[in-house]
């Protein structure tokens, strides 16, 4: 599943393609949008806003009230395409697995197989927001991080499990998940009432610098600059996830600190991933 890096990203894709840009073309060639998109058709798109792993696109007013907003969380199969339309280069048929496409003069985007692609009012977008945690990605009230701590340091659930969990944190999935642990020598199954004020606070920074790093780069990268493949004369990494990690799908192989071996294990539904030499606080 897409983490929060991820949906901002394409959020600022959606909006460099259709924000102020005029009327957009809004179809649904799979069918299951179909309504909705003949709502929508011709509309301008005004604002494309993420909060953890949800994406909202708004169109019509910008006024909140008169707003209409497709709400989209892509889950475990959502696939977006982005295309460029020039005189010479029409926007291809689509095929009948896309559930929305948006089209305008200079670029269109397919959306293929979300958990949620619906059509919202602004009050239940605010829903929405309502029951999310801080996004570290954010800029206004939905990013306190003081307001994940509230939570965390009431709770005797992992501090692993804690980071996964949308209503505490939004938008940090496995890879983030694993790899601030680790970056802060933190063991994952310490308990969140455990977690002093002062280690939050360093790891909800690394967070933001983190994800914004991924947000600009589209991938995620976790290592410092001491401990790049070129700074430690080691291979790359090769994974279809791309980037590079300390612990994250790197079970069995060595720590790239203490050369100690990293451990997986299942937490809350997902493989964790630590190194227990190097994560005992």
């Amino acid at each position: 599943m897409p983490e929060g890096h991820t949906i901002h990203r394409l959020a600022q894709d959606y909006a460099a393609r259709f924000a102020d840009r005029g009327p957009v073309r809004v179809t649904s060639p799979q069918g299951k949008f179909t309504g909705a998109a003949a709502l929508l058709d011709g509309s301008p798109l005004h604002t494309a806003d993420a909060h953890g792993k949800h994406l909202f696109l708004g169109f019509r007013d910008p006024a909140p009230e008169h707003t209409d907003w497709i709400h989209i969380h892509l889950g475990l199969f959502g696939k977006v395409t982005l295309g460029d339309i020039g005189p010479r280069t029409p926007a291809p048929p689509p095929t009948d697995t896309v559930r929305l496409r948006l089209a305008g003069p200079t670029a269109y985007v397919d959306l293929r197989g979300p958990t949620t692609c619906a059509l919202i009012t602004d009050t239940e977008k605010q829903a929405v927001h309502a029951r999310l945690g801080p996004d570290p990605l954010r800029t206004d009230h939905h990013a306190d991080p003081a307001a994940a701590y509230r939570r965390i340091s009431r709770s005797r659930t992992t501090i692993a499990a804690l980071l996964m969990d949308q209503k505490v944190v939004a938008g940090v999935g496995n890879v983030y998940r694993a790899e601030v642990l680790f970056r802060h020598g933190i063991d994952p199954y310490r308990p969140g009432r455990d977690i002093t004020s002062a280690e939050w606070d360093a790891i909800w920074t690394d967070l933001v610098a983190l994800m914004r790093e991924g947000v600009r780069t589209n991938r995620i990268d976790t290592v410092r600059p001491e401990h790049t493949p070129e700074a430690m004369g080691r291979p790359p990494r090769v994974d279809d996830h791309g980037g590079e990690v300390y612990v994250y799908r790197r079970a069995d192989r060595p720590c790239h600190i203490c050369g100690g071996e990293i451990r997986t294990a299942d937490l809350a539904a997902r493989n964790l991933f630590w190194c227990p030499t190097c994560q005992r606080n």
